[in-house]
């Protein structure tokens, strides 16, 4: 999800920089900015950070899990060539 507010103050804070002879364009150019921005963003098919922490989780726990399983398979592999 991407914060409105936050495009919406760097667009305006782009229009800001703009050259004196250009004030009169100034609220164009923050929309479009404004706009250039969130299309962009969107584009990117960014995923927050607290969804990135979970999937983070799960990865972790399996891989704890598929680590877990190949020890018991050495283990079971290894009685298997005894018998």
């Amino acid at each position: 999800m991407i914060n409105i507010r936050s495009i919406d103050e760097l667009a305006e804070r782009l229009a800001t920089v703009v050259p004196p002879g250009f004030e009169a364009a100034k609220d164009d150019l923050a929309k479009t900015f404004r706009a250039v921005l969130t299309n962009n963003l969107e584009r990117l098919n960014l995923v927050p950070r607290d969804e990135f922490d979970v999937q983070r989780l799960v990865l972790l726990r399996t891989r704890e899990k598929l680590e877990s399983l190949e020890r018991r398979l050495v283990e079971l592999e290894q009685k298997a060539g005894k018998v």
